[in-house]
């Protein structure tokens, strides 16, 4: 989040941040929707959330960043996605209905688009709650595939895919084989620690990520009891993904209380250690500030 930050910092996130304000205002509107519009919003969300995650690596890792996230997390879920299609391999056997919209291989757009919207916010949050490169692929990678469990009971309820054998499924959540699941894992697993390796040296805080991480993880609860009629994926959904957004925002919060006026830090040592990395090859790079990013 926001700690020490410089007007010129201030200035560059800026335009990150007036996309994540983007993205949720289209996410708070689309329950509200007349129905025959609720396809066009939710290519308007995914689309929105996309440029805002993509804006947000750009800030921190350049522009090669952002082509490095296309093309791992687009590209990457793109192919695994065609694959699926062809083979049922790895998440099971599906298909798409042909309601939202252009599509490449079978897949629509939207779809690719969607990896990389939270790619980037999952390694965000895997780097701020591991410490070694193992702990951060497999906590990003857990991170992005629990978010599954809101996305694919919404998307089969509004009819945008269909599953050929849907069963055995998770406890609460009917429809969607564990298949699936384990295929997310997987592919997950492969996105997170290729862009872990392609962007060394990134911050183990942003604040636009924890924005779309936190806001997609309690508006889906939310949505899902409330809006969606689907309360069996809120609790399961809720439960999964928060074994990584409540020790997240547990994190974003102590880190704030330390960084208050007046709040003693933890010493010059930890200090001179943060400078040093963003002086060096391998350490925090150029774009981030010493002890944190906006």
């Amino acid at each position: 989040m926001a700690l020490a930050a410089s007007p010129r910092a201030l200035r560059t996130a800026l335009p990150a941040w007036v996309l994540v304000a983007g993205a949720v205002t289209v996410q708070i509107l689309y329950p509200l929707t007349p129905a025959p519009l609720r396809t066009s919003v939710t290519v308007l969300s995914v689309a929105v959330f996309f440029l805002a995650a993509v804006a947000d690596v750009v800030r921190v890792h350049g522009t090669r960043g952002g082509l490095v996230l296309l093309g791992v997390a687009g590209g990457g879920g793109l192919v695994a996605e065609s694959v699926g299609l062809a083979t049922g391999w790895p998440f099971g056997a599906y298909a798409y209905t042909g309601t939202l919209g252009a599509e490449v291989a079978g897949v629509p757009l939207v779809v690719p688009m969607a990896w990389a919207m939270m790619a980037w916010p999952a390694l965000v949050v895997g780097r701020a709650l591991a410490r070694r490169g193992a702990g951060t692929v497999a906590v990003g990678a857990f991170a992005l595939a629990a978010w599954d469990v809101f996305l694919d009971p919404q998307m089969v309820d509004a009819g945008h895919w269909v599953w050929a054998r849907p069963d055995p499924g998770l406890p609460l959540v009917p429809g969607i084989p564990l298949t699936n699941y384990a295929g997310w894992l997987v592919v997950s697993l492969l996105i997170v620690g290729t862009l872990h390796r392609a962007l060394p040296g990134g911050p183990r805080r942003s604040g636009p990520a924890a924005a779309l991480y936190l806001w997609v993880y309690a508006s889906s609860v939310l949505a899902h009891l409330v809006f969606f009629g689907l309360p069996g994926s809120a609790l399961a959904g809720g439960v999964l993904m928060g074994l990584v957004a409540v020790p997240y925002a547990l994190v974003l919060r102590r880190d704030r209380a330390a960084h208050r006026p007046g709040t003693r830090h933890r010493g010059a040592h930890d200090s001179a250690a943060h400078g040093s990395a963003a002086r060096h090859p391998g350490g925090h790079g150029p774009h981030v500030r010493p002890g944190g990013t906006l």
